[in-house]
């Protein structure tokens, strides 16, 4: 059976009912069905193909007669008339206000119902007139938090992830640098420095016939909008709503080109001081002695020599130690993604993940790694199927098996085990030094105050059995802000106990944050490259780590799982005691 829709977008509309029957006042018992159906979805193992064919569907806990009729629709079809009804109830920007951390669909209701708000704009004026405090259930701690989320949802609105930025560059850098005209090509700005998150695309490109470049990438057909063009300029936006840039430049302004709209600010103006202690001046299109006399330059790196500086790689670009690197010959040697061999913090569907313990082995095999740590999650995590003591033991044993039979890896037996709020972990000490490594985690209860939360990770990290903390501030890039919590404070802590920091890959966490890597490189931790993979394409995102790393400096040697297996497996019994 072919299905239009996958089991995430399916999920995904069912918690969207749920919310769209507790704004129009339906029964809470209602909504709660299509949440709780949403969850059976997200926590069964099976894809929703293997469900429908086999008939699972409708005999799943938590999915009657009715949801299972509404599901097959919704996946066969695409559509569901009851779905689109509801969302026919509400103006669309209604759902804006839902992104407003703490504005449930309770409180937008009542927004909605008792002053007729209705999109962004109106909260935020309603807010500013000090209308909203007056309401019942809110306040004017409420209000102030409310203007603060506004401010927040618009500035993530502004942003896209790393990944959805780098989809949309690769066809237009494809287009520009193919294209006769050009001569030499590039992105540049945050996306080459690999910043987490993108507010814009920019190109680079260098021509004889400017006009012939600008003319064909205005027509680009992922261009939607021309928001301006020049004769060596060009500014649009595309299909999916990113604003993308391309400039044209002389070839021989290139290097200066591309190194000054690659940046960042801080890092150019640091690079003009720079050139002027040379009695130069450094900007766009030439490095030019004070007579007047141009110094040329035929790529980046020449600059940078002119200048008796090293090398910078553009990630490390951010104003902050590079120059002082470079003039001392200390531009740390950076890790590549062909370094890592193996990798932690994956999981199956035992938890919550998609895949097999079979299946993921035998795609970070196809990467190339040595070794695979699955780690799925505690039984806290009841949402996320967390295996209790006896499943857990149940799945060492296949893991077992499996190693036993000689895969393409060595799979290491791990544990994602929850951090509960005093700090004590979800299963006993002496299960957890049986694992052969870890991963300490705060899925819950992120309403601590700084204290409350610093204390909390240490206790975990002070744990004998606890290798690392698994996405160290719980941040969810352009959703959640991190939890407040003394990141120094906790680094010390991993240093003082032996234990690792791990450099979480996923997109929406890089989680450690590069700027504290930076800050922790120099303690003399180890860190864990880790995609927390829940599926096999999951594995792949690794390559972001591998960025958050380079922007914190780190090389090889600094990254535990850069190392083969065995001597991996000897850094791994240097975290427990004895």
């Amino acid at each position: 059976m072919d299905l239009i829709l996958e089991k995430k977008s399916v999920i995904q509309i069912l918690e969207e009912i749920a919310v769209l029957l507790d704004l129009a006042g339906e029964n809470p018992f209602k909504s709660r069905a299509y949440s709780n159906a949403a969850r059976v979805l997200e926590t069964t193992g099976e894809s929703l193909e293997e469900l429908i064919r086999s008939g699972q569907l409708g005999e799943t806990k938590g999915i009657g007669k009715a949801l299972e009729e509404k599901i097959l629709t919704l996946a066969v079809t695409g559509t569901l008339e009851y779905y689109e009804k509801l969302r026919g109830q509400f103006p669309p920007t209604l759902f804006d206000l839902l992104k407003i951390p703490n504005l449930g669909p309770k409180k937008v209701k009542t927004l909605y119902s008792t002053l007729g708000i209705q999109s962004l704009d109106e909260l935020e004026k309603a807010c500013q007139a000090r209308i909203i405090r007056a309401l019942s259930g809110f306040g004017e701690k409420t209000e102030q938090r409310i203007l603060e989320g506004i401010e927040r949802v618009r500035t993530y609105a502004a942003r896209v992830l790393l990944p959805a930025a780098e989809a949309a560059a690769q066809p237009l850098f494809e287009s520009v640098s193919s294209h006769p005209a050009t001569l030499r090509a590039s992105l540049c700005g945050s996306l080459r420095r690999r910043r987490e998150t993108i507010k814009d695309i920019d190109l680079l490109a260098s021509s004889r016939e400017p006009g012939e470049l600008i003319e064909a990438f205005t027509g680009l057909p992922q261009v939607k909008t021309i928001t301006g063009q020049g004769s060596t300029k060009a500014s649009v936006v595309l299909e999916n709503g990113i604003a993308s840039d391309l400039r044209v430049v002389a070839d021989d302004e290139f290097p200066f080109a591309l190194n000054y709209f690659t940046g960042s600010k801080e890092h150019n103006t640091l690079m003009r001081s720079r050139a002027r202690t040379f009695g130069y001046r450094l900007n766009e299109y030439a490095l030019t002695r004070e007579n007047g006399e141009i110094l040329s330059c035929q790529n980046e790196e020449a600059i940078y020599w002119a200048l008796e500086l090293d090398y910078i790689p553009p990630e490390l670009r951010e104003g902050l130690h590079e120059i002082g690197w470079a003039m001392n010959r200390a531009v740390p040697s950076l890790i590549e993604y062909e370094d890592l061999k193996g990798t932690l913090h994956c999981h199956t569907r035992a938890s919550d993940g998609e895949a097999s313990l079979e299946e993921m082995a035998a795609a970070a095999g196809a990467l190339g790694y040595q070794y695979l740590g699955i780690g799925d999650h505690s039984k806290a995590a009841f949402y996320a199927n967390g295996l209790d003591e006896k499943r857990l033991a149940q799945q060492w044993e296949e893991i077992d098996r499996y190693n036993r039979q000689g895969g393409p890896v060595k799979i290491l037996k791990g544990s994602e085990v929850d951090i509960l709020r005093d700090g004590e972990l979800d299963f006993a000490e002496e299960i957890l030094l049986e694992c052969d490594f870890a991963v300490g985690s705060v899925h819950s209860q992120f309403a601590l105050n700084e204290a409350e939360m610093t204390q909390r990770l240490i206790c975990a990290i002070e744990s004998p059995g606890i290798t690392f903390l698994g996405h160290m501030t719980g941040r969810l890039l352009l959703q959640r802000e991190p939890y407040p919590v003394d990141v120094a404070k906790v680094i010390d802590a991993t240093a003082r106990n032996g234990k690792w920091i791990e450099i979480n890959s996923n997109p929406w966490r890089l989680d450690l944050d590069w700027r504290a890597c930076l800050e922790a490189r120099d303690k003399g931790v180890l860190f864990c490259i880790n995609p927390d993979a829940h599926n096999t394409a999951g594995l792949a995102d690794n390559r972001y780590g591998i960025d958050v790393a380079r922007k914190a400096g780190l090389g090889r040697e600094a990254i535990a799982n850069t190392r083969e297996l065995n001597d991996f497996c000897q850094l791994l019994k240097k975290t427990r005691p004895g």
